[in-house]
C-alpha cells in the first residue's frame, strides 16, 4: 500500500482575509437584491396612496412602527450605497482607479459618501 501524497491544502475561509473591495463587491450584490425586495414596499406605498383615505390611514399605521422606520432607513442606506458603488464602477469602466492604493481610498470614500448621503436625507426629512 502506498502512503497518501502530501499535498498542500488550500487556505480555509477562516485563514483568508477578504479585502475591503471584495467585501464591498459582495455587499453591492446583496443591496441590489434587497433593493428589489424594497421596491415591493414602494409599490405598496403607491397603491395605498392611490386607494384613497382608508388605504392611506392603513399605510400610515403600518409605516409608523419602529421596525418599519428602521427598514425604511436601511432601504435608503442600501440605495445610496448601491448608487455610490455604481459610480465607482463607472470610474472603473473609464479604465481608471485600479491601483491598490486608489482602490482602497475609493472604497472608504464610497462608504463615507453613502453614510453622509443617508444622514443628510435623515436630517432633511426629519426637519418637517
Amino acid at each position: 500500500m502506498s502512503a497518501q501524497p502530501q499535498r498542500p491544502l488550500s487556505p480555509h475561509l477562516q485563514v483568508y482575509k477578504l479585502p475591503l473591495t471584495g467585501i464591498l463587491s459582495i455587499t453591492h450584490r446583496m443591496t441590489g437584491v434587497l433593493l428589489s425586495f424594497g421596491l415591493l414596499y414602494v409599490v405598496y406605498l403607491l397603491s395605498a396612496l392611490a386607494s384613497g383615505p382608508e388605504g392611506y390611514a392603513a399605510l400610515q399605521a403600518f409605516a409608523s412602527t419602529w421596525w418599519m422606520r428602521c427598514l425604511s432607513w436601511g432601504f435608503i442606506y442600501a440605495l445610496f450605497f448601491h448608487l455610490c458603488h455604481g459610480v465607482r464602477h463607472l470610474i472603473w469602466d473609464a479604465g481608471r482607479g485600479f491601483e491598490l492604493e486608489t482602490l482602497n481610498r475609493h472604497a472608504w470614500i464610497e462608504l463615507a459618501a453613502s453614510l453622509v448621503l443617508t444622514l443628510v436625507s435623515f436630517v432633511l426629512l426629519s426637519a418637517d
